[in-house]
């Protein structure tokens, strides 16, 4: 069987859950299904850790960090790094990124901006 250490995340953001899920080939599984509403699971990473289902502002900058190709892989000193966890942070990246026209994924990721 799996050891905690051979699995990582998925999330399905309508449903605001998180599954831990055998690496496997990623690749050649195609289509990981959400056991709720049988949407198409988004590969996240094995150093994410899942905001509670009812905390709506964390899940909408989730989906913010998601759709700009972020995700929370391990790095090699442990975790996945800076990533924003308010909506402010994430609003605050938006606009640098506007006014420097640096690529705002890159902002995401970076503790500080100036």
């Amino acid at each position: 069987m799996y050891g905690a250490h051979s699995k990582t995340s998925f999330v399905c953001l309508p449903c605001r859950a998180s599954y831990k899920q055998p690496y496997g080939d990623l690749d050649s599984r195609p289509g990981r299904r959400c056991p709720r509403c049988a949407r198409q699971l988004i590969h996240v990473g094995s150093a994410f850790a899942p905001p509670r289902r009812r905390d709506t502002a964390a899940w909408r900058t989730l989906s913010v960090l998601l759709n700009a190709g972020v995700r929370f892989h391990k790095s090699c000193c442990g975790g996945p790094g800076y990533r924003p966890r308010t909506l402010g942070e994430v609003r605050e990246r938006m606009a640098y990124a506007r006014g420097t026209g640096e690529p705002f994924a890159r902002l995401l990721v970076r503790r500080d901006l100036y």
